[in-house]
């Protein structure tokens, strides 16, 4: 099959590597220099070019700032056979403008990076393919998945979105709160230590990634729950209810079981 991967940042490097030796990969990147470090593929710096490759299936790997708008750019350049896709983190509005183009299509999420993932070994990693969009495309992307040995679950648009938002919201907020306090420590303790790598993982994220996560239209209900349960923790505190305070503990070790 013929495939273009749009931009050659850290997750379209990714499936040029998984593809490239089973299939005719293209990449097409605007900032040629990020082009160097691309093999076993050709490499597209302009739009016209893509108009002699007719890929058969467009992978859109740019970061969703800019996911529509290359879609918009690209798809003229497209046979109308063509499955487009994408792997963005937060799908809003992406069923509209799929189906307003009237080109088959396919959405997934790796639900993995490059900063904590071990790429070569995601067996405990997961995948979310898109329920709706075209049959043969989640076909394709389900046997990939399966190849690299990631549990696959299978959503809605929005309740992929409502998935992502609560596993990815709630790690992050917490992990920037954990930074906004931060203090050097000569002699920090493990668990501090621990919480520092995690950090440290995290905010060497792209920022766009970090907004798109942040602007999920369904985080705000999370980090308000967060900022209840702080609410609570400082009353504990200021009243020093050991009763209080274990109960609170017996609950949160009940969610983590």
């Amino acid at each position: 099959m013929k495939i273009l991967i749009l931009g050659a940042g850290k997750m379209g490097s990714f499936f040029c590597d998984l593809l490239s030796f089973d299939h005719e990969v293209g990449v097409y990147e605007i900032d040629a220099k990020r082009l160097r470090f691309t093999y076993n593929c050709q490499r597209f710096t302009s739009l016209e070019e893509i108009d002699t490759f007719k890929p058969e299936l467009v992978i859109n790997a740019v970061s969703l700032k800019y996911t529509l708008n290359v879609f918009e750019q690209v798809i003229p350049h497209l046979e109308s056979t063509c499955i487009l896709s994408d792997i963005s983190s937060v799908k809003t509005g992406f069923k509209d403008f799929y189906e307003k183009t009237g080109m088959r299509y396919v959405s997934t999420h790796p639900m993995f990076g490059p900063t904590f993932a071990n790429l070569g070994q995601l067996s405990s990693e997961n995948a979310i393919i898109i329920s709706e969009g075209d049959f043969m495309g989640r076909c394709f992307f389900k046997e990939l998945y399966n190849k690299l040995g990631l549990h696959i679950c299978e959503y809605s648009f929005e309740e992929h979105d409502k998935t992502v938002a609560y596993s990815l919201s709630i790690p992050f907020i917490s992990t920037f709160a954990f930074a906004a306090v931060m203090k050097h420590q000569d002699a920090p303790g493990t668990t501090f230590k621990r919480h520092m790598q995690i950090a440290k993982g995290v905010l060497s994220e792209d920022d766009c990634l970090l907004r798109e996560i942040l602007f999920n239209p369904y985080t705000k209900e999370h980090v308000e729950q967060i900022r209840e349960e702080m609410k609570e923790i400082i009353d504990i505190i200021d009243s020093r209810d050991e009763e209080h305070m274990q109960h609170y503990l017996t609950k949160i070790r009940a969610n983590i079981k």
